[in-house]
């Protein structure tokens, strides 16, 4: 099993790549960013449950002292990443936006190091820089025409780092003995909870009106596809790879978002793009062919 750990991690990045085409087609339907998280993580919590119930109902017991990691990856995590990433692009043009979120694998070391004692080895490392220098090529960032500004790198450098903090909490609570699918379910339960204050339901109502079951449907194909089904395959990774490869891997997202919009929108990538996505996938061959979790005796 642990041989397709890092195999689970990369399908849920390329999952978490189809989330653009979605949320274009959301916007045009009438919907905010924050309208549309809110509803992925109600969605989720509806989806979730049942099925959790169905497969195996002792997976939804948890004790007092597994709450605090599951409040915080759906709160400081889910929240706190989609607010500061949606905050970002109000401020910022989106590559430089994109390439503030894809701190969180640095962010993901350094805590791994301090609270897990992580190694952070060589071949981490040199990943680790051919990842970021994939997605900063992908994005475009050096290209950027729009200037940057003190609160929007806050704001970014917080996106990526609540971005990180699902790894290091869901790892906690994967300590604790939890499986993958308890974290999930309690995850966006807790985030669902927090985003409610941030939505507008006037006008998720107002669109739900105008395009009724189209919308619905819509709705929970995208839920599935770039929720459930992610985040379920990234926790079960997770529980077999270290936080910051697992992270690292995940940087897929970004490759598979740019060849949709080759192949869906007629988006044409540069030279740099694809300089940058081969240096992504160079990253994911460097940790999968190293991967697997290290013994107590490798730890620091």
């Amino acid at each position: 099993m642990k041989k397709i750990a890092p195999l689970l991690i990369i399908l849920a990045g390329c999952l978490w790549g189809t989330m653009g085409l979605f949320v274009r087609h959301l916007n045009q339907m009438g919907l905010a960013s924050m309208e549309i998280v809110t509803l992925r993580n109600i969605l989720a919590v509806l989806i979730l449950f049942p099925g959790t119930a169905l497969k195996d109902r002792t997976l939804l017991r948890i004790r007092p002292e597994n709450l605090w990691p599951l409040i915080c990856s759906g709160i400081f995590s889910i929240v706190f990443f989609n607010y500061c990433y949606f905050s970002t692009i109000a401020r910022m043009n989106l590559s430089a936006a994109a390439i503030l979120l894809y701190t969180a694998p640095i962010f993901v070391m350094l805590m791994s190091l301090v609270l897990f004692r992580e190694r952070i080895t060589g071949r981490k490392l040199l990943a680790l820089m051919m990842a970021f220098s994939g997605c900063c090529l992908v994005s475009g960032i050096f290209s950027a025409a729009q200037a940057l500004t003190v609160s929007g790198v806050l704001l970014g450098l917080g996106s990526g780092f609540g971005y990180a903090l699902y790894s290091i909490f869901s790892r906690f609570s994967l300590n604790q003995g939890l499986s993958s699918i308890t974290i999930t379910d309690y995850t966006f339960l807790f985030a669902a909870v927090g985003s409610a204050f941030l939505a507008d339901f006037r006008t998720i109502a107002a669109a739900l009106e105008a395009h009724g079951f189209v919308l619905a449907g819509f709705l929970i194909l995208y839920c599935i596809v770039t929720t459930v089904l992610p985040y379920l395959l990234y926790t079960a990774g997770l529980s077999m790879v270290e936080n910051g490869p697992a992270s690292v891997l995940a940087s897929v997202e970004p490759v598979v978002a740019t060849l949709l919009g080759l192949l869906v929108f007629g988006e044409t990538p540069t030279v740099q793009a694809l300089i940058g996505m081969c240096l992504v996938l160079l990253a994911l061959v460097l940790l999968s062919i190293g991967g697997g979790r290290k013994t107590e005796t490798e730890q620091l």
